[in-house]
């Protein structure tokens, strides 16, 4: 199910991103090599993976993460990726992934277990009686996801064939997603004809299905990652646009500054960020407006308490700029698809520098960048105390 690992990413990654150091790593997997950590201590290599999953669920257990890498690290000892990485690395990186998105304990579990069935001597029972029927569930749909073949049929009947062998349930594509993410990553080793041929199944089915699934963190990475081996010859000028305005005073940064001003006066409590675009992002810009300058090369994005607060900072923004009325959307009050919500919006400011502008929640943000996944455990109870801190189908 792994590709090959390298430490190669594209320029100017967004911040944020889930990414996890290699080279960490390496000392992680010698740690946990050289022997078990006493009972209840986590081990190194699973430490860092859980400070991440606690800053989403303060009140998880641990201990299953514990016993899960432990089973994970002892079935695929000895078991190398072409790069010479202990195999441990896969699961621990997609795992991390998962972790910095805000998945829940279950689905953290079944990802650092994804791989054992399928390439190691643990069976599905092994699993069950060890971690539950749920993990066992979970772990059995995304090794029957891997012998979905992508490229047998049109794609309508390939997201039939995904559905099927999830049992539709969205945590299994989840770990997929974070999987082939990690495998887009670690690519370079392979010959370049595969990475083509893995690039093109990214392209074709895991991108649209992180898209259906509202996963964005994911879906810009996996473009990019795409973007770089399937064209490199516009990856390379778009890096190079990227790379020229990089030493040059950011004119997002002082609009970004003037919309705080705007706010603060209004009474306003919001947060302002400038948000770079991605790659991909950049050059389907750049297709459709030609030559671009610096405030092309990201938005701001405009962070509040509730959803009233989206509709004040939207009148102070048209009352205090030039608004481009052509470039409004109101995706709070008709969500898209994938549940997405955000108030998109242009403003001129007093240089006739046009920015846009995303409004939307802290809630909203979390959605649009993790999608299902920062919806936690569909199955679990939503209110009531038998829903465990952090594993709520809805968390606040």
């Amino acid at each position: 199910m792994s590709a090959e690992a390298t430490d190669q990413a594209p320029f100017g990654r967004r911040r944020g991103l889930p990414r996890i150091d290699l080279r960490n790593l390496r000392r992680f997997s010698r740690a946990a090599l050289l022997g078990s950590a006493s009972r209840g201590r986590l081990p190194d290599a699973i430490e860092h993976v859980a400070k991440v999953h606690r800053v989403h669920h303060p009140g998880a257990d641990l201990d299953v993460l514990r016993k899960a890498y432990v089973l994970a690290e002892s079935s695929h000892r000895g078991q190398m990726r072409k790069s010479g990485e202990p195999y441990i690395t896969h699961p621990l990186a997609v795992t991390l992934i998962l972790a910095e998105l805000g998945a829940e304990t279950t689905t953290l579990t079944a990802s650092l277990l994804h791989d054992t069935v399928e390439d190691t001597e643990v069976t599905l029972d092994q699993v069950g009686e060890e971690f539950g029927e749920e993990v066992r569930f979970l772990v059995d749909g995304v090794t029957k996801l891997e012998k979905v073949d992508y490229g047998a049929a049109a794609e309508p009947e390939t997201f039939r064939k995904m559905l099927v062998a999830t049992g539709n349930d969205v945590r299994v594509m989840s770990i997929k997603l974070a999987d082939r993410l990690h495998n887009m990553r670690t690519l370079g080793v392979m010959r370049p004809e595969k990475q083509a041929r893995i690039a093109k199944v990214t392209r074709d089915v895991l991108i649209p299905l992180a898209e259906r699934l509202g996963v964005q963190a994911l879906k810009t990475e996996l473009e990019d990652l795409v973007f770089a081996i399937l064209h490199p010859e516009e990856y390379a000028r778009t890096r190079e646009l990227l790379q020229a305005h990089a030493g040059r005073p950011d004119p997002l940064a002082q609009a970004a500054e003037d919309v705080r001003g705007v706010l603060h006066e209004a009474g306003i409590t919001a947060e302002v960020l400038v948000r770079p675009r991605h790659f991909v992002s950049v050059h389907r810009v750049g297709l459709k407006r030609g030559e671009l300058t610096g405030t092309d090369l990201g938005r701001l994005l405009v962070l509040v308490s509730d959803d009233a607060d989206c509709y004040a900072v939207l009148g102070e923004l048209h009352t205090c700029f030039t608004p481009v009325i052509s470039e409004f959307k109101d995706f709070i009050a008709v969500p898209k698809f994938n549940l997405y919500q955000s108030l998109h919006t242009a403003v001129a400011g007093r240089d006739g520098e046009v920015t846009e502008v995303l409004i939307r929640t802290h809630q909203m943000h979390r959605v649009a960048e993790a999608g299902v996944i920062a919806l936690g455990n569909p199955y679990a109870p939503t209110e009531g105390v038998d829903a465990p801190e952090g594993e709520r189908a809805d968390p606040t």
